[in-house]
């Protein structure tokens, strides 16, 4: 398994005016649930996946904005699914991916 190019996201993300909370494996939380990020097999690409329960009004420019700056360092961000987050127990969240 080759290394993610997290640094790299950060930046862009930083960028695009936003943080990341949380990098577990191949998902990068950020600082708000309205979408997370999913690196692919190809290391210049990541999935936008969109919260379920998101107004597509208040994220829909934070995405443009997020996939600009991508583009802008040479990386593509693409439209991923839709996904759930719910609280599994007191340390654990259950991510549902459609």
């Amino acid at each position: 398994m080759s290394l993610k190019p997290l640094g790299k996201v950060t930046t862009i993300v930083e960028s695009a005016g936003m943080g990341i909370s949380y990098a577990y494996e191949e998902l990068v939380f950020l600082e708000h649930n309205g979408f997370l990020l999913e690196f692919t097999d190809n290391d210049k690409e990541l999935l936008i996946h969109t919260n379920s329960e998101a107004e597509e009004g208040e994220i829909k420019n934070s995405i443009a904005q997020l996939k600009n700056v991508a583009a802008a360092q040479g990386m593509t961000f693409a439209d991923g699914g839709l996904y759930t987050l719910t609280q599994a127990d007191d340390e654990n969240i259950r991510i549902e991916f459609f």
